[in-house]
């Protein structure tokens, strides 16, 4: 996937502390609009943020019900947490999602939780799940990647006997609509998770924080795609920049420096609860500004 030279803006609703009528809502306002392309979904199993003991919905079942009732938008999870699910039995979720969708989905992908993330943290222990090391983690991501994309592409059963996945008789069927397979994104600042991005990835994404640091991760992830012999342009530069409400003026600012420094995928972050018509007011306020009025081509 080559950089675009025109900025790509969607939205993300984290689906914790929020109805589902309220996520539904906003999504199909979204559909309704070309200048958001897509939309977006977290992968956490508990609040990160919040009432501990509030709403969390499940990403991925959440991300197929969205599909099924928009038509336009591009869709995926920001990103999924390559701890919470055997990387064969994602294959699979995400090519049923890509069906659904009509071949809408872009696949998300990350390590997983901060360690240091307490909140985070407590979900695996919740919910039966191991929690490894970073450095078996990033191995296991990298292997994830490999055996998702072979699922979705090829034709006959094989083995895999990796470190960390081990497969036998694997077979993807159906396969995703999209051709070769859905763009991959991973996302993460980890320099050992960069160097799976300039391997794996169609875009890359750094969940927003200071821009002197997403500009110096953003020329690592150059230095690593050099070393491999991989055109840096290959990889779409992507951000989550989070939404004021009270102050739009702050939001296009961040925007604007994020275009300015490559970022070529704007993931808008919305929290709850969403305003009414938030979508359209993102649209009007946040992207056409941005665009100087111009529609995406």
């Amino acid at each position: 996937m080559a950089q675009s030279p025109t900025p790509r803006f969607g939205i993300m609703t984290a689906p914790s502390q929020v109805d589902y009528d309220d996520i539904l809502r906003v999504w199909r306002e979204a559909d309704t609009l070309p200048e958001i392309e897509h939309a977006w979904l977290f992968d956490h199993l508990m609040p990160i943020g919040g009432d501990p003991d509030g709403v969390t919905y499940e990403g991925w079942t959440l991300l197929s019900a969205l599909a099924a009732h928009t038509r336009r938008l591009r869709l995926g999870v920001m990103v999924t947490s390559n701890r919470f699910r055997p990387p064969a039995m994602l294959a699979k979720i995400a090519a049923t999602v890509d069906v659904v969708s009509g071949g809408r989905l872009d696949f998300g992908i990350g390590v997983g939780s901060r360690p240091g993330h307490p909140l985070a943290r407590r979900e695996y222990a919740a919910h039966g799940l191991p929690f490894h090391d970073t450095a078996q983690a990033v191995g296991g991501l990298a292997e994830a990647c490999t055996v998702i994309r072979r699922l979705w592409t090829e034709t006959e059963p094989f083995d895999f006997h990796g470190t960390h996945v081990q497969l036998t008789g694997a077979f993807g069927n159906p396969k995703p609509v999209q051709r070769p397979h859905p763009p991959i994104l991973i996302g993460g600042r980890a320099a050992s998770t960069l160097r799976v991005v300039a391997e794996h990835a169609d875009l890359w994404n750094i969940p927003g924080g200071d821009i002197v640091d997403a500009v110096e991760r953003s020329a690592l992830l150059d230095r690593y795609c050099a070393e491999i012999g991989r055109d840096p342009a290959a990889i779409t530069r992507s951000i989550v920049l989070h939404v004021s409400y009270d102050d739009p003026g702050a939001t296009r600012d961040a925007i604007a420096e994020a275009i300015d420094a490559g970022f070529r995928h704007i993931v808008l972050g919305l929290a709850a609860p969403y305003p009414d018509d938030v979508a359209r007011w993102v649209a009007e306020q946040l992207v056409a500004a941005s665009l100087g009025g111009r529609r995406p081509v």
